[in-house]
């Protein structure tokens, strides 16, 4: 008696059964890739957005006015806000910057803010609020006095006077559970107020 040629029922079976298995083994594989790919991309996403945050905070206060020789710099710091006249970069190249009357803090919201109005001869116009982040827990600002006049060198947690801190430190401090970080950001006003 011959054997036909063929498959019997236990190894078609087996077949599907192995089959089954590389299937689900591909899924899986397919949705972790998926799963990373997300990951990896919100935090690409938060990070570039935290970067704009910084780059913008350390223009602002780099270009910090200083005052003239008859009037005291326009800035005073507290430890949750900052009110000072800088210059705000204009859109396009090549365009010369305006001087702008700016406040940064956070709004009801718990979003950060930079409020600028254009700071002309006749007063303020135009008074704009960009937020720059949201879903901040709160943000500390801190002001670096170099020592002078027997004071030790150190952060103030608030500052007015006669000229510009040495350095301006800002904390971003994110709720419990937000997976966002960024180091403190520290910069220095550039500009030097005339002595002539």
């Amino acid at each position: 008696m011959r054997r036909q040629a063929g498959f019997t029922l236990l190894e078609v079976l087996v077949a599907l059964v192995v089959f089954g298995f590389l299937m689900v083994g591909v899924m899986q594989g397919t949705r972790f890739g998926i799963t990373a790919w997300r990951f990896q991309s919100d935090g690409s996403r938060r990070a570039s957005e935290l970067e704009a945050v910084d780059r913008t905070l350390r223009q602002l206060i780099a270009q910090a006015h200083p005052g003239t020789l008859d009037t005291p710099p326009a800035f005073a710091g507290a430890a949750g806000g900052l009110v000072f006249r800088t210059l705000l970069p204009q859109s396009g190249g090549g365009l010369a910057a305006r001087a702008v009357d700016a406040a940064i803090g956070l709004d009801a919201q718990r979003r950060m803010v930079l409020r600028w109005s254009v700071h002309s001869a006749g007063g303020r116009r135009g008074a704009r609020e960009d937020v720059l982040l949201a879903g901040l827990d709160h943000i500390e600002l801190a002001y670096w006095r170099p020592a002078e006049g027997g004071d030790a060198a150190g952060w103030q947690r608030s500052w007015s006077g006669p000229v510009l801190p040495a350095l301006v430190r800002v904390r971003l401090a994110f709720p419990p559970g937000d997976r966002r970080h960024w180091p403190d950001i520290v910069a220095a006003p550039m500009q030097v107020r005339p002595t002539e």
